[in-house]
């Protein structure tokens, strides 16, 4: 199934974007997993930052976001959308090249409120953003990470649609409770 497809029948559209991307953006994390389309991985495979590939354009500069709609869950995402990575200023694709707005978070859905849906998303950029007035987190803290908004902030920028993206799927283990421990600093 297509990338499109499959955004609207796990409802990332419209939950989160109204237009889904067309390109799969290739994820592969430390651990040796993929990230495929909508499959369930589990905190403790994706607990490291991901290594993330698309066939750039060289002079062309990217943002990469990774969020998740169903915080603390799908059935009541009051801090929907909790952002666990953003990354802009990506420079032909090195992300050596790019300015960390966000350091990456695992993923930590809380015990009993089932999958979540973490989503990765590839804009491109128009031309180089000024980024300074965005607040730069770490990635030993959750503070101003969640009522977050793609959508917006690619409007903000005028970033338009996602060219690339993939997701996965992922439920409570028992590492989730070692990322909090590291959240609190």
């Amino acid at each position: 199934m297509s990338v499109q497809t499959l955004f609207k029948k796990e409802c990332i559209v419209p939950d989160v974007l109204t237009t889904a991307p067309s390109e799969l953006l290739d994820i592969q994390y430390p651990s040796g997993i993929r990230v495929d389309l909508g499959k369930e991985l589990t905190p403790t495979q994706v607990q490291d930052k991901p290594v993330v590939k698309w066939t750039p354009k060289e002079s062309e500069y990217y943002t990469l976001a990774m969020v998740d709609p169903d915080a603390p869950s799908r059935e009541n995402p009051k801090f929907r959308e909790w952002h666990h990575w953003l990354v802009g200023n990506i420079f032909g694709g090195d992300m050596n090249k790019s300015e960390v707005l966000s350091d990456y978070i695992g993923s930590g859905p809380p015990k009993g409120t089932g999958l979540h849906r973490y989503v990765f998303l590839l804009y491109k950029q128009p031309e180089k953003c000024d980024f300074s007035k965005i607040p730069k987190l770490p990635n030993n803290s959750g503070d101003k990470r969640g009522k977050f908004s793609i959508a917006k902030f690619a409007q903000q920028f005028k970033l338009g649609t996602p060219v690339a993206g993939n997701f996965y799927v992922a439920k409570y283990d028992d590492y989730v409770p070692k990322l909090y421990a590291k959240l609190k600093g």
